[in-house]
């Protein structure tokens, strides 16, 4: 018995080291075109709950937000693939795609279809997000959100600040045009209308992970906004009543058009100090399982108005608390639908990019940073170079955008991604930079396509728990 223990721990200890570089004669050579959609989940070890695919493997997507639909190109697609990311959060608003009730801009709906035409053709997924800041146009917010002739404001002021537009939302005019939206009978239907309207419209396509049913959703304030427990008292008033509604509503229009899709719920944006949302659970009316899932946003108020992040603030520690119950009770997926400073390359903020990253392993299911352009600051994920922006090469690192298996432990930094499972057979697909050192720990049967240059896949056999390290080459 002592023999064969000892010859099981050898097996275990086995190592097995490759270099995805590019390979003449790799193993099962057909390009790789990234995951395919999930169709349900599983839970994992540490509690989150998992994307899986058609095959059964972990898929665990991650992007960007691409700002604008009709200002993203088909070089920025390609690119954004090219990097190793398979998802893209779609900022889409009622404003332009219906300019006039039941009036549906067909220049800007064919503007949408192509992008996500191109993102079929690129391997990527992509998340719609119904986006609004500060309710919608007439209030400022450029032209997107809800569009004039479905804002009611009651005649009430509105007062911007230039040099706080957050707190456009709590203006009168602003506080009153919510108020209606959630309230009125036929504003409600006409938003329903919408939705269904634009599932139907882009309903087909291989890339359509899903829709972000309401970006960052506010409503009225009772009382003092500066005061802390006033807004967290509002916050869940309205997740647990207007909100809560709303959302429901909105799954049950686009399942009208659409079976298929996995429809996120948000939280309000209090999630960012710490405040856990009080949404309740929702219904999905398609057959089989659910596909709802739950998409706050990662960021430090703090930052967002300008400040280095002082690591010592335990933001991280807050948040991470504040987000972690809702989706366990209810198994939903976690997308982060936007996190990220506005400026990456202060110490602080370099500091906060990697934390968020190494955070994000412990409770998402998928992310999009905001977001994707180049630039020498802001919020641009690459330089003027095309390289990622100072700061951000941790969301840049390798990881598995399809695991095949079942991940015990997982983490990812600029440099390396390791994981831990046991695995259920077919491929796992991994993003890492050609000359990354590839090392399998507990089999020497493992095998390593490197015909897709960026996009090594790797096979082990059947029933082995493993762990899979990708080490980026130095630089």
């Amino acid at each position: 018995m002592r023999v064969l223990r000892t010859a099981a721990a050898l097996l275990l200890s086995v190592t097995v080291l490759f270099t995805a570089a590019p390979a003449a004669g790799a193993v099962d050579a057909a390009p790789a075109r990234g995951p395919d959609l999930p169709t349900g989940t599983v839970q994992s070890p540490d509690g989150r709950t998992l994307f899986v695919d058609a095959a059964g493997r972990v898929v665990e997507p991650r992007g960007f937000d691409v700002d604008k639909y009709d200002e993203t190109t088909a070089a920025d697609l390609r690119s954004i693939a090219d990097h190793g990311f398979t998802l893209i959060r779609v900022a889409v608003s009622w404003n332009r795609l219906e300019p006039a009730r039941d009036h549906y801009d067909p220049v800007e709906l064919a503007k949408l279809q192509r992008l996500l035409d191109r993102a079929d053709q690129d391997g990527l997924l992509a998340v719609i997000d119904f986006h609004q800041d500060v309710y919608g146009p007439a209030f400022g917010g450029g032209d997107r959100g809800i569009p004039p002739w479905a804002t009611r404001d009651d005649g009430l002021p509105f007062v911007p600040d230039p040099n706080d537009w957050f707190a456009g939302y709590f203006q009168p005019a602003v506080q009153a045009a919510f108020r209606h939206l959630y309230d009125d009978a036929d504003l409600r239907r006409w938003q329903a209308e919408f939705y269904t309207h634009l599932a139907a419209e882009l309903r087909g396509h291989r890339s359509l992970l899903g829709y972000d049913l309401f970006n960052e959703p506010f409503g009225p304030v009772a009382g003092d906004p500066s005061d802390p427990a006033v807004l967290a008292a509002s916050s869940a008033a309205l997740e647990q009543g207007r909100l809560a509604a709303m959302y429901q509503r909105l799954i049950d229009a686009v399942r009208t058009a659409d079976q298929r899709s996995w429809l996120f719920v948000e939280p309000t944006v209090l999630v960012g100090e710490g405040v856990p949302t009080a949404l309740p659970g929702f219904t999905d009316p398609r057959p089989g399982a659910p596909r709802l899932g739950y998409a706050p946003h990662f960021y430090d108020t703090a930052v967002e108005n300008g400040a280095d992040w002082n690591p010592s603030d335990g933001f991280i520690e807050a948040y991470t608390a504040a987000i972690t119950a809702y989706p366990r009770a209810h198994r939903m997926p976690v997308l982060v639908g936007e996190w990220g400073p506005p400026n990456s390359r202060t110490p602080g903020n370099t500091e906060l990019v990697r934390r968020q990253v190494a955070a994000m392993a412990g409770f998402a299911s998928a992310w999009t940073m905001w977001y994707w352009c180049r630039g020498t600051g802001g919020y641009c994920a690459l330089g003027t170079d095309a390289l990622p922006a100072p700061g951000d090469q941790p969301a840049f690192g390798p990881y598995a955008p399809a695991l095949a298996g079942r991940p015990s432990a997982e983490s990812w930094t600029a440099d390396a991604y390791t994981v831990t499972f046991t695995t259920t057979g077919g491929w796992t697909e991994l993003a890492a930079p050609p000359g990354a050192r590839i090392t399998v720990t507990g089999t020497d049967r493992a095998r390593l396509d490197t015909a897709r240059p960026g996009h090594p896949r790797i096979r082990v056999p059947r029933g082995a728990t493993v762990t899979l390290t990708v080490d980026a080459p130095s630089a």
